[in-house]
């Protein structure tokens, strides 16, 4: 057992697989540059050193070129895990991804596989409109992907290895906030959830979610960096006798739907959190199906916590009032516990 960042939780998940499956290679830009930091977050740092650069693959600035040899190595026996430095670029493989590696299987009647990995980081973190976008609902909206988002160093290891073994297209979006806080490339205002992390072989079923904090008056999801804002935002109100319970899906396609439904069955209310735009998100699509699901287990409306529908923005107070905060979510127990909010 070792206590790893996620970042570092990353890099054995891969160093485990590539030990273990010899079509299993990295791709991406600067992840294998000699005195480099290992991609953008340190993710891929000393692996060119182990298994040399035929199998981490230092790419040209080509998110286009990227997918295309990923979904192509894929389909012919690799296992692929590409490295996107920023997730706002998978815009730049859109076609490819939602045309070609998500509907491959589909359109060949099973007999083609995919088997690929799509890391990309997300997250606002004072990068401006193009480097911080939360970008997960989208590629939820693409039949023949799956979604995974972890927001611990245990299950980042435990989803990478699922995903690379998965016979589809995977991906995980990682935020910026959770790789940690220590290192050459650690973001300003970094949280560091530094977790236990077997040594011994592991993985986390694609699908599965878990309940991070039990409570019995209101349930809040949150995903990535607003689990954290939903323990934070737990751990005040408990002072207070209110008992949050609180579910990380940790993937996002196919969503563990059950457990929250579960969940509300016994709280009675829900409460959303995500950091990515309010109109047509992630949350308004968990919030559809409990309301089609346990609507009259409910006891109160459903509430969203959401960034506004605007860009990211760059300016760090206006950052602070974009991502969604530990009061905010504080807020919105309240509303649906029909209490006041808290006077600023």
């Amino acid at each position: 057992m070792a206590l790893l960042t996620i970042a570092e939780a990353l890099r054995e998940g891969i160093r485990e697989e590539m030990r273990r499956d010899p079509t299993v290679f990295c791709l991406g830009e600067d992840i294998g540059v000699p005195g480099g930091f290992g991609g953008a977050f340190t993710v891929t740092l000393g692996l060119s050193e182990e298994f040399g650069h035929e199998r981490i693959l230092d790419t040209p600035i080509s998110e286009i070129g990227i997918a295309g040899l990923a979904i192509g190595a894929a389909m012919t026996g690799m296992r692929p895990i590409a490295d996107v430095q920023y997730g706002d670029f998978l815009f730049c493989m859109m076609d490819q991804l939602a045309n070609q590696a998500a509907k491959m299987t589909y359109m060949s009647g099973g007999t083609v596989k995919v088997p690929m990995v799509m890391r990309a980081p997300v997250g606002s973190t004072r990068r401006g409109s193009q480097h911080a976008q939360s970008l997960e609902a989208f590629f939820t909206h693409i039949p023949g992907l799956k979604v995974v988002a972890p927001s611990t160093a245990y299950d980042a290891k435990g989803l990478l290895k699922s995903a690379v073994r998965d016979d589809n297209p995977v991906l995980m979006f990682e935020h910026k906030l959770l790789y940690g806080s220590k290192g050459g490339r650690s973001e300003k205002g970094a949280l560091s959830p530094i977790g236990e992390v077997p040594d011994e072989d592991y993985t986390v079923p694609i699908g599965k979610g878990i309940i991070r904090r039990p409570g019995r008056d209101v349930t809040v999801v949150g995903k990535l960096l607003t689990v954290y804002r939903a323990l934070g935002a737990a751990e005040t109100l408990a002072a207070r006798g209110i008992e949050v319970e609180v579910i990380d899906p940790r993937t996002l396609v196919p969503l563990d739907m059950e457990l929250i439904l579960e969940s509300v069955r016994r709280t009675g209310r829900l409460v959303v959190v995500e950091e990515d735009n309010r109109t047509h998100g992630w949350a308004a699509e968990v919030a559809a199906q409990v309301a089609e699901e346990a609507f009259f287990y409910l006891d109160a409306p459903i509430k969203r916590v959401s960034a506004p529908d605007t860009p990211p923005p760059f300016a760090p107070p206006m950052e602070a009032l974009y991502v969604p905060s530990e009061q905010r979510v504080i807020d919105a127990v309240l509303y649906v516990l029909g209490e006041p909010p808290d006077a600023r």
